[in-house]
């Protein structure tokens, strides 16, 4: 047996604990990025479904990419106004991906103290606000604000909120 050998092998055994390490690490927090994994998954499940998950992902930006182009091709002052040329209704999008809630709404330059009033609605339904953003295009303000439950076994009641929400951009406009 060769001296060399002996120490070569704990060497190898302790790069290969290392390893296992960066792997169950990295796997933790891939199952941390997909929404709904509360259940413990197999790893090849758990690579479909982050799979299918980027995939739904993609999807949606293509989506919301294709609806700002044609935005865009309206024209920043033409493209809330209505064929009498005033003001259309606002345009409010509800998407629930999962455990986060994604609320987008399009209003008129006049319209702009809707934002507080949708965070009320949102925390009053028990939902915290993750993330929002405000802006300014032309005669128009974008709003997106993601949300999550503030308490994951009570969940979020998304036809509740859109209700309320519809019912405050209607009462706004």
């Amino acid at each position: 047996m060769n001296p060399g050998d002996s120490s070569s092998r704990p060497r190898r055994n302790q790069m290969e604990r290392q390893r296992r390490i960066r792997m169950r690490a990295l796997v933790s927090q891939l199952a941390s990025l997909i929404p709904n994994t509360e259940e413990t998954l197999s790893l090849p499940a758990l690579l479909d479904e982050a799979t299918s998950h980027v995939k739904r992902l993609k999807h949606h930006l293509e989506e919301l990419r294709k609806r700002r182009e044609q935005l865009q091709v309206q024209g920043d002052d033409t493209a809330m106004e209505g064929p009498s040329g005033g003001l259309t209704l606002p345009v409010l999008a509800i998407t629930d991906m999962g455990s986060v809630l994604e609320v987008n709404l399009i209003t008129g330059a006049n319209k702009s103290c809707m934002f507080y009033e949708i965070f009320s609605v949102l925390q009053e339904e028990g939902a915290q606000v993750v993330s929002a953003s405000c802006s300014t295009v032309g005669a128009r303000i974008f709003y997106s604000i993601y949300s999550k439950a503030l308490y994951a076994r009570i969940g979020i009641c998304t036809s509740r909120i859109t209700e309320r929400l519809q019912n405050l951009v209607h009462h706004f406009a």
